[in-house]
């Protein structure tokens, strides 16, 4: 239970998180899709991106070595932490 809720806490500590959570829970896309889709400046979404990589909350769904084009997924451990947001009103 705490592994989840050191998850929660890191994503609503950030709106750039929860925002690029929320989008890509609709389908995956990459940084400049949810930098538009999001209003949100393309440096915020990249970071955003490699905090949530980094927990495996999002996937990089093409090549490590792909450096245009790249295109991210919700993992399904972010998928139920997006689902705990919700559950909890926190988004």
């Amino acid at each position: 239970m705490s592994d989840e809720w050191d998850m929660i806490s890191f994503v609503i500590r950030s709106q750039y998180r929860v925002a690029v959570l929320e989008r890509l829970v609709e389908g995956p896309a990459t940084p400049s899709r949810i930098a538009t889709d999001t209003d949100i400046a393309i440096a915020h979404v990249s970071r955003a991106l490699s905090g949530l990589r980094e927990r495996e909350m999002v996937d990089l769904l093409v090549s490590e070595d792909q450096k245009k084009g790249r295109v991210y997924g919700i993992t399904d451990g972010g998928e139920r932490v997006w689902h705990r947001l919700q559950q909890e009103g926190m988004v």
